[in-house]
């Protein structure tokens, strides 16, 4: 399955795209960043997001798309314009047809570290290393929207299966899928996934010890 990630950010939105197999075997497709302008009128600066995810959609064909959580801060501007970065995410995926989920930072953590509590450093070592890449992409945005992605392939399907104590929350326009049905990949990928739940089948590389 291939999915893109984005973390939402308005002077740098992070934008990754993963392929991930029925064994959680997860390579790098894209990772990159689109940046704006300070200068430049909100509205501007969010059409030039937009128009780079559209890019990265129309490009490299992700089946899903997965969007870190605006959380709260002390920082009520940031917060409100992350959350329009995130709108203006959410309409792209929209227009593109895609099915989409929402992660928070916890669970992003949570999936590719292990601990809902790892500090940016951790999870970018991480993501090196569940990707096999020499060192982690920069900006940190970069390496979050693959943290992202990841967290989105291991923790929910996309579509259908996604563990009972997932939070994830998956909003899929019309139909199973805006396409009108799943795709190959998508359904080896849930099937895949419920077979492994059934077994107990863990990713080697996340068991301890």
């Amino acid at each position: 399955m291939r999915v893109m990630g984005i973390d939402p950010g308005l002077t740098r939105c992070g934008l990754g795209v993963v392929d991930v197999d029925a064994s959680r075997r997860a390579s790098l497709v894209y990772v990159g960043v689109a940046r704006t302008d300070k200068d430049l009128a909100t509205h501007f600066r969010l059409r030039t997001i937009a128009d780079a995810i559209d890019s990265v959609i129309e490009r490299y064909e992700p089946e899903v798309a997965a969007i870190e959580r605006v959380f709260a801060q002390d920082n009520l501007q940031s917060v409100t314009t992350t959350m329009q970065v995130m709108g203006a995410a959410m309409t792209c995926v929209g227009r593109a047809g895609l099915p989409m989920a929402v992660h928070t930072p916890s669970e992003v953590k949570s999936a590719v570290s292990g601990n809902g509590n790892a500090d940016k450093a951790q999870v970018q070592a991480m993501v090196a290393r569940i990707l096999g890449l020499a060192k982690a992409p920069k900006p940190a945005d970069a390496a979050d929207a693959l943290a992202i992605a990841i967290t989105h392939a291991w923790r929910g399907t996309g579509l259908l299966g996604a563990p009972e104590d997932s939070s994830v929350a998956v909003s899929i326009s019309g139909r199973l899928t805006a396409r009108g049905s799943m795709t190959p990949a998508q359904k080896a990928w849930a099937e895949a996934q419920a077979a492994q739940r059934r077994t107990g089948a863990v990713d080697p590389r996340r068991r301890r010890g």
